[in-house]
């Protein structure tokens, strides 16, 4: 099987430090990679929180971005396990045009939250996600878009989302692999894997599933997060929460994982610089 869908030279052979968003710092796209360049991050996630819709003056900023790496997040609205048909179709455009503004802006990946639980169990769900994601995938390929696509593991009990059940999702295509939201299994999971023992076990129980492609392909999110019993509540920046980044950043460098990390931190800039310059310190 081909994984390598959307190889692009300079990502896949080191880790990349992303902010998500501009730089809270820059007041628009056409200072933010300005901004990235000084700080010396590697790029950042185009988010697209309330659906899929840029200007011609952002475009040409984000195309004219030189070597700065970008992915996509798509709208919040999806949920590809609604109950009513249009919402379905309407969360499968969604991811489609998130894609699609991919291919146009020549990014690495997209991710999205696939979908809710609404009382159904997590087999019921799979079945329908693994028949809508058929939908995505080959509409897609008839477009020739070869994009990462890159359902998250999600921080609310509520949401469809642990890491094995995108994993489980993931074997069924070629274009599929799972967004790894470090953040929200470490709140859903009420304060577990936050250790570089259980860091570690991620990244094996990824690569022993889906291959070594997942860890050289890799897209994964952090910030500090808060959370309760029904999971995450709000990000945090890293020193006002319990989340171990340095275990962490051990964990991907022992494990030479290669793509994107992106800091979902309110002071999204300042995060990621402390990221990129322990990991390179170590």
């Amino acid at each position: 099987m081909n994984f390598l869908v959307n190889k692009k030279e300079g990502i896949l052979d080191k880790l990349n430090f992303l902010t998500a968003g501009i730089p809270t710092s820059s007041k628009d796209y056409t200072d933010a990679f300005d901004k990235l360049e000084e700080l010396n991050l590697d790029g950042l996630e185009v988010e697209f929180v309330h659906g899929v819709r840029y200007s011609e003056k952002t475009r040409s900023a984000i195309l004219n971005r030189g070597s700065k790496v970008i992915s996509h997040h798509g709208p919040y609205y999806i949920n590809l396990n609604a109950k009513e048909e249009e919402k379905i179709q309407a969360s499968i455009k969604r991811v489609l045009d998130t894609a699609r503004a991919g291919s146009d802006l020549d990014a690495y990946s997209i991710t999205y939250h696939a979908a809710f639980y609404l009382g159904d169990s997590p087999e019921i769900i799979l079945k329908k996600l693994i028949e809508r994601h058929e939908i995505i995938v080959e509409t897609l390929q008839k477009e020739n878009n070869n994009i990462w696509i890159r359902p998250e593991t999600t921080g609310k009990r509520s949401q469809w989302g642990t890491l094995d059940e995108i994993i489980e999702l993931s074997k069924n295509f070629n274009q599929i692999l799972p967004c790894i939201d470090f953040a929200h299994i470490h709140a859903r999971e009420e304060g577990k894997f936050n250790t570089y023992d259980e860091f570690c076990k991620i990244l094996e129980t990824l690569a022993n599933n889906l291959g070594q492609v997942v860890l050289d392909n890799f897209h994964g999110h952090v910030a500090g997060i808060e959370y309760g019993s029904k999971g995450e509540k709000k990000h945090l920046i890293f020193e006002e929460s319990d989340f171990n980044y340095k275990d962490l950043l051990k964990a991907l460098k022992k494990f030479d994982v290669k793509g994107i990390l992106v800091c979902e931190s309110p002071n999204i800039e300042q995060d990621c610089k402390i990221l990129k310059d322990y990991y390179l310190s170590i």
